[in-house]
């Protein structure tokens, strides 16, 4: 009965955390320039606009690595498209990042105050929700930050690479995938990424207490 409840809990973290990744890349696309996120309609919260079927299981399986479906972006329409990308891209995780935070001051709240309906302890629930939100917005952060293509990291890693070289690492995209799918069912990526999950949940979680405790 308790990993059902979990898995009820799971499901609105893993539908925001993979939401705000998009929109947020749609976002700033858009206010750099770019239409086409707006015009393909993913400029929402809407999590059926974002979703893939197969990366949401995957981020559910493994509460870590998972992905949607990516924003069109058109880098003709930046000023600086090497610049306005290598933003675009961080904008995803840097938005789980920022999320994982968030759910951290929720979860000391949540903790601290004590909330019930009759006998139903609401803040039982809501504590919960909210440490699966750091750990789950802090792995697909993490994951997507890694400079492999197709992932975000690889097209922040790009703007930094000399010219002759940023066209034919981009390319590495199914090469990519098939090293993180490597990876993944190696529990390499898994023994990687955990520690420092770990990790940084746990800095966060200490540091945003301090404003509780």
């Amino acid at each position: 009965m308790w990993n059902f409840q979990i898995f009820l809990l799971l499901i609105p973290v893993l539908l925001f955390a993979l939401t705000i990744h998009e929109f947020s890349h749609g976002l700033a696309a858009y206010l750099l320039g770019d239409p086409t996120p707006k015009k393909a309609g993913r400029l929402t919260l809407n999590p059926l606009k974002h979703l893939d079927l197969f990366g949401t299981l995957t981020l559910f399986l493994t509460q870590a690595i998972g992905w949607a479906k990516p924003v069109p972006i058109n880098p003709n329409y930046f000023k600086n498209p090497w610049r306005d990308m290598a933003i675009t891209s961080a904008a995803g995780p840097l938005s789980n990042f920022f999320s994982a935070i968030f759910f951290a001051f929720l979860y000391h709240f949540f903790n601290k105050f004590s909330f019930q309906w009759g006998a139903f302890k609401i803040s039982e629930p809501l504590v919960i929700i909210s440490l699966l939100g750091v750990k789950i917005n802090m792995g697909l952060s993490l994951f997507n930050f890694l400079p492999i293509p197709p992932l975000d990291g690889s097209k922040i890693l790009v703007k930094f690479l000399p010219p002759h070289l940023r066209e034919n690492y981009l390319r590495l995209e199914l090469v990519g995938f098939l090293v993180i799918l490597i990876l993944a069912l190696t529990g390499i990526l898994g023994k990687t990424l955990y520690p420092l999950l770990n990790f940084l949940s746990n800095l966060v979680l200490n540091y945003t207490g301090l404003l509780f405790y």
